[in-house]
């Protein structure tokens, strides 16, 4: 006889079980659009609760957070929902790494991530190609997927590394105890079982496919096109509505709905929830989960009267911001040198970008004035970005959220001067500058931009010094033999004079670090030589890329570009015989006048006036 059982579950029940995913469906394909959903939602629901020094048992008084259903068989099986439980195993992880290190107390949640029987770990979705990268995110938060071949492996360590640069500041001390506490205890599930796999599928399809489910795009359309009295106008407006739609969805899933949010945010949001407890959602927040409502309440806001608004709404505005849109997302996907600023905002994850440069566009803008106003605000975030990377300052969503949201609201519409002059007050007023390159150095915070950073002063020195270089490339990761981050010095602290420089071995672990001993190289270069003492290293450096070839005597002879480059440019760069500790710091000055060039407040002008 069938039996179907339905019970609210929490993640602490939840994941004290193991679970197996047939093989019709075991890959695991979040991309770091719902990581970062589900980071946003799960942050921003337990901040709404948490106050400063409350402690694990204040957490029976704050609310739950409901994470929908999941399908399983009375023997495991999971038919709907290991997308989630996946996500939710590498947040465990994740927080138990933090935690390691974390002077607060520990909650002990090794169960809840995995049992071990024999020396061998299962975790909690038990398939066995995920369990050595699940294990070398549990150890150490590390692991290899050069020669990877598992769409699944490859994505876990994705979005690991998302959830990495994702999780807010703000939740890494003292409140992580309470958090944890939150999340095993407070996210419920309800959990669908059945006695047989069919009937899993049943219910999984009743679920999904009886009834009409509009989307809130669909019902935007629906009452858009409603309001267009015309049959022949209103039918031109629903093809290009259906058009525009398909395209933003080939892009990428939600593709529709994330256009109309950043649109809605970037030309009409006036007002953001405030940070304090029972605060209302306001215009930022509603429209990003019921847009199609938001546009009937604001529709005096939008100028959405006649049947001529509606019409004009669609036709232009829709059509216009879709165009714009559609245009950002190719730019992020591959290198335009044209461009180049989207692809690299990109690079970084700052997906903020469209609502930041929607903003500055006016519906009436000519072609020419989009193309350099898409120029100019991607500039501008850019150097936004580089500035706090350099003084160690995220760019998370939850840590920049107001900031984006005033900025927006500050560059709305603007003209190009008046774009210009926003942007230059802006950098200048900021409470860091790029002489925050003076203390840099490579942490787990900034190694996810190093790569980025490294690459961005060799593909700009090469190209200035005529020079085939490809960004792209330095910064692919999938690549056969991608380029890793090269310290200069080796690893040893035994090595040439450090002993007599640093008094501990720590401080030249530390030293080492520093962003002037830092270069790129491809990844068998660089584990091949880093053993090796730099007076061997730097010979080899002579046949890699230009910013390392620099160090080598070779590079200042028979080389009239690049010394033409160095001069007009007035950078430092010098060859070292040896690489002493004073030799380090001054690396350390080059990188920062490079830098400066990169990251140049003029080229808003140049931008501007092209």
């Amino acid at each position: 006889m069938t039996q179907i059982t339905g019970n609210a579950i929490i993640v602490r029940t939840l994941f004290n079980n193991r679970y197996t995913v047939q093989y019709y469906q075991r890959e695991y394909n979040w991309e770091r659009k719902q990581i970062e959903e589900l980071m946003e939602d799960l942050t921003s629901e337990f901040l709404e609760f948490y106050q400063q020094g409350d402690s694990q048992r204040d957490v029976m008084r704050y609310g739950s957070y409901f994470l929908g259903p999941i399908i399983l068989t009375n023997d495991n099986a999971i038919i709907d929902g290991q997308q989630r439980l996946s996500s939710l195993t590498l947040l465990l992880i994740y927080l138990n790494n933090l935690q390691k290190n974390s002077p607060f107390s520990k909650i002990n949640i090794d169960n809840l991530i995995y049992s071990e029987m024999y020396g061998q770990k299962t975790f909690c979705i038990n398939v066995e190609e995920r369990e050595s990268c699940l294990a070398g995110l549990f150890d150490n938060g590390r692991y290899d997927v050069t020669n990877e071949t598992s769409e699944s492996v490859i994505n876990l360590y994705n979005r690991y590394k998302d959830i990495e640069e994702l999780f807010p500041n703000e939740i890494k001390e003292e409140a992580l105890p309470v958090f944890i506490e939150w999340v095993i205890d407070n996210l419920v599930f309800i959990e669908i079982k059945t006695t047989s796999e069919q009937d899993a599928h049943r219910i999984f399809v009743t679920m999904n496919d009886r009834g009409l489910r509009l989307t809130p795009t669909e019902m935007l359309k629906g009452y858009l096109l409603s309001e267009i009295s015309d049959n022949t106008v209103r039918n031109k407006a629903n093809d290009l509505w259906k058009e525009r739609v398909l395209t933003l969805k080939e892009i990428e899933k939600d593709g529709d709905s994330d256009f109309i949010k950043n649109w809605l945010r970037a030309q009409y949001a006036d007002s953001i929830r405030e940070g304090k407890k029972d605060s209302e959602n306001k215009d930022f927040e509603i429209i990003g989960t019921t847009f199609h409502k938001w546009v009937r309440e604001k529709k005096s806001v939008i100028k959405l009267d006649k049947s001529s608004d509606f019409e004009r709404f669609i036709l232009n505005d829709f059509k216009t911001f879709s165009d714009i849109y559609i245009r950002l997302k190719q730019y992020s996907g591959s290198f335009n040198k044209e461009y180049e600023y989207v692809y690299h905002n990109a690079d970084r994850g700052f997906t903020l970008q469209y609502q930041i440069i929607l903003a500055s566009i006016d519906k009436d803008d000519t072609a020419d004035i989009i193309t350099k106003k898409i120029k100019l605000v991607s500039c501008f975030i850019d150097q936004f970005i580089a500035i706090r990377v350099f003084n160690f300052r995220t760019v998370d969503y939850s840590s920049i959220r107001y900031t984006v949201f005033n900025l927006t609201k500050r560059i709305r519409r603007k003209s190009i001067d008046e774009l210009v002059t926003i942007f230059k007050d802006y950098i200048s007023g900021m409470e860091q500058s790029l002489n925050g390159i003076d203390g840099f150095y490579l942490n787990q915070f900034t190694r996810r931009y190093m790569l980025h950073i490294l690459s961005r002063m060799t593909y700009y020195v090469e190209q200035n010094c005529g020079i085939n270089s490809s960004f792209t490339t330095y910064v692919n990761r999938q690549q056969k033999n991608p380029y890793d981050i090269e310290h200069i010095w080796a690893d040893d602290y035994t090595q040439g004079n450090h002993q007599s420089e640093f008094q501990t071995e720590e401080e030249f672990q530390s030293f080492r670090n520093r962003f002037g001993g830092l270069l790129i190289l491809p990844k068998d270069k660089n584990r091949s030589y880093q053993d090796m003492e730099y007076i061997k290293k730097v010979t080899k450096y002579d046949s890699e890329n230009l910013l390392a070839r620099t160090l080598n005597d070779n590079c200042y002879s028979n080389n009239p570009l690049f010394l033409r480059f160095m001069k007009d440019k007035n950078l430092p760069f010098k060859p070292y015989a040896d690489f002493n500790k004073a030799d380090l710091n001054e690396r350390q000055e080059l990188y920062k006048e490079i830098c400066k060039n990169i990251w140049n407040v003029d080229l808003f002008e140049e931008i501007a006036h092209s």
